[in-house]
């Protein structure tokens, strides 16, 4: 199977934002949050098309000038509200495309790599069926607590080193790759058997909260970052 031919990327972008005011269409280094994602992506060989989910007139109108191949999807009324699940809207955006499978990410990911996106692909399809999904994840090795003061991860008895303890893993929403058969039966962009994908926390950065704002603004304005990163995305092809 060629993914080149397969996949579909779904980037859902909502116009309000209730902790980072308008942080979709927000200016970063120079430039709105969503072109660096958008950017990012059209890097990515082995992804055929890019979808864009909105219910923003001032980023449809911005889309259709400034990145006319990348299809969009008013968002309907009745998705629109900022509790309605995640799953609901991707089930919207799977039947009103037509890819195989799907790879889900945010504008809120801007120092995600195309390289990175394009090592997850790789895997996924390395591995697939015998995983049916992969999700992006960054490991955590430190001591954690759960609200009644007990521990998670760790024994205070032994009171082992940070990079000796079994490490746990957050879900960071950089990227789910799914199919879409098996999407639309379960409801759910995580499959049965889903596949962990490691990124380094700093490239995982998801702009959440105001501070998130300020260091993604620090980091991609940084010289010796941006250095580091193009060097890698070089190696890594």
């Amino acid at each position: 199977m060629n993914p080149a031919e397969e996949l579909t990327a779904l980037v859902p972008m909502r116009h309000h934002s209730e902790r980072v005011l308008g942080k979709n269409y927000r200016p970063l280094a120079g430039r709105p949050l969503y072109a660096h994602i958008l950017d990012t992506l059209e890097a990515v060989r082995e992804i055929a098309a890019i979808v864009v989910d909105t219910d923003s007139l001032l980023i449809l109108e911005a889309l259709a000038k400034e990145y006319p191949q990348v299809q969009t999807i008013e968002r309907p009324a009745h998705l629109r509200a900022g509790e309605v699940p995640m799953n609901a809207v991707l089930e919207h955006d799977v039947r009103s495309t037509n890819g195989a499978f799907y790879l889900q990410t945010h504008s809120t990911n801007p120092l995600l790599r195309a390289a990175t996106i394009s090592r997850a692909i790789r895997t996924f399809f390395d591995h697939y069926p015998d995983h049916d999904s992969l999700f992006s994840v960054t490991r955590w090795q430190t001591r954690l607590w759960n609200e009644a003061a007990q521990p998670i991860n760790h024994d205070p008895a032994v009171l082992l080193r940070t990079q000796d303890l079994p490490p746990v893993y957050e879900e960071n929403s950089c990227l789910y790759l799914f199919e879409r058969e098996r999407f639309l039966a379960s409801g759910n962009r995580l499959g049965a058997r889903p596949q962990l994908f490691e990124i380094d926390p700093l490239e995982a950065l998801d702009i959440d909260e105001e501070h998130d704002f300020l260091l993604a603004e620090v980091l991609m304005k940084d010289p010796g970052l941006r250095v580091a990163r193009d060097d890698e995305d070089e190696h890594n092809g």
